[in-house]
């Protein structure tokens, strides 16, 4: 899981739930984009993009998020892109059954290469269409839609 770890509403739920399942989870971000708890949590966590992919079978891309950049986080966005982007070079060292994922949206040629994300390694399209079809399910069923069996309190 690479990027703005410290803004993301994904991050700490998808480490705990691919370690739950047994997952071996590593954590790339620069330490400023990086919660004070995350020693903590149940992943690795490394400041070297380059040294995890050879053995990474999943790399999901986080997006920074611009919006809450009210301090320097890093120093500049083409350093960040350089540093942790996710492009064409980068996707050459993964094994040939890796993907790549990003919860979305994305900032094309920042954390993630335009050419990487409309690739035939990218599961992006189907992340985010399972990801809004979960949701609309959760919130039916939330809301009233269907009978479980139980008493709701």
């Amino acid at each position: 899981v690479v990027g703005d770890v410290l803004h993301s509403r994904v991050a700490r739920s998808n480490v705990l739930l691919l370690a739950t399942l047994g997952a071996e989870v590593t954590l790339v971000a620069p330490p400023t984009l990086l919660p004070v708890s995350v020693g903590s949590w149940p992943c690795e966590v490394s400041y070297d993009l380059d040294a995890v992919l050879p053995k990474s079978d999943v790399v999901m891309m986080l997006r920074v998020q611009r919006e809450r950049m009210n301090a320097a986080f890093f120093p500049t966005e083409r350093e960040y892109s350089r540093r942790y982007g996710l492009d064409r070079e980068r996707v050459a060292r993964l094994h040939d059954g890796a993907v790549v994922m990003h919860p979305g949206p994305m900032n094309r040629g920042m954390e993630i290469a335009a050419e990487v994300a409309d690739s035939p390694r990218s599961t992006i399209v189907e992340q985010v269409a399972n990801g809004v079809t979960t949701r609309m399910a959760v919130l039916y069923l939330l809301l009233g839609g269907a009978d479980l069996g139980g008493e709701i309190q």
